[in-house]
């Protein structure tokens, strides 16, 4: 992290250094009526642009960079503790609604499971092949274990 503000800092200084090296600019229309700006002026009646350049304080740019650096790690840990601490209501919700939902979709198998005289299942070619009674009821008990397991509390 120092290596880095170090770096930040070296970058700044040289692009002051370039200003303080950098020549005039100059603004300037051409022979079509476009404006140019530039160090070399190639128009007729070039205008000398004043730009007024301040030197870059390297301690304030360094505070910036650790405060930006302490802002993320703040967030970042912020973010941990949240996940750390569990579901968001949202997400609660969004639980206990899908479990209400399978519980519903068990129950209304658990019902046709027991009113329908023959049970059956299709094979991989599309044939109804029905059910024995040890099938049955082992279809029955696979339904009723999720239906303990969504509409339990």
């Amino acid at each position: 992290m120092k290596k880095m503000a170090v770096a930040t800092a070296s970058i700044l200084a040289l692009i002051a250094a370039n200003a303080v090296f950098a020549s005039d600019i100059y603004k300037w229309i051409d022979d079509d009526g476009n404006v140019h700006y530039g160090d070399r002026p190639d128009g007729q009646q070039p205008q000398r642009v004043a730009i007024v350049s301040h030197p870059t304080d390297p301690a304030r740019v360094q505070a910036a960079t650790e405060a930006r650096h302490e802002s993320r790690a703040a967030k970042a840990e912020a973010a941990a503790a949240a996940a750390a601490a569990g579901p968001s209501a949202d997400e609660l919700k969004a639980e206990a609604d899908d479990r209400a939902q399978k519980c519903a979709t068990y129950k209304a198998q658990m019902q046709k499971l027991v009113v329908s005289r023959r049970l059956y299942r299709e094979n991989e070619n599309g044939e109804r092949v029905y059910l024995d009674e040890s099938e049955t009821i082992a279809a029955r008990e696979r339904v009723e274990n999720q239906i303990n397991e969504f509409c339990g509390s």
